[in-house]
């Protein structure tokens, strides 16, 4: 059976670059979460937070969540073929062993993209009001 910490230890600092733009939700040793740092700008959110993503240490992977895409289609392009092999949905990627030096820049140039969109839109910033 592998490892799944090893792993979730590989993907949990490449989600915690964007710490600086967003809200760390969850820290545990199963579970790391980004939102966004003031409320979101979409009234279903009722003034809360809008989450980013995660990831998260599962029973049979590591999954990688990334909501920036289902919310902006445009970001498919940003997804690279061997990333798109691991994907689940929509906004999920799934990882049963420690992703290699390749993957993890993919990962990392594509979880930065989905930052500097909802940047560009001003989702990180948004302020009810």
């Amino acid at each position: 059976m592998p490892d799944f910490s090893r792993i979730f230890a590989a993907l949990k600092p490449v989600m915690a670059e964007e710490e600086g733009r967003l809200a760390v939700q969850k820290d545990t040793s199963s579970e790391y979460s980004l939102v966004t740092k003031g409320p979101s700008p979409f009234p279903q959110h009722k003034g809360q937070p809008m989450w980013f993503g995660a990831v998260k240490l599962g029973r049979a992977y590591v999954s990688f969540h990334l909501m920036p895409l289902y919310m902006s289609p445009t970001l498919e392009k940003e997804i690279s073929l061997a990333l798109k092999k691991r994907m689940q949905g929509k906004t999920c990627f799934n990882f049963k062993s420690v992703p290699d030096e390749e993957l993890l820049a993919d990962l990392k140039k594509l979880t930065a993209a989905c930052a500097a969109a909802w940047e560009k839109r001003s989702h990180l910033s948004a302020t009810i009001g």
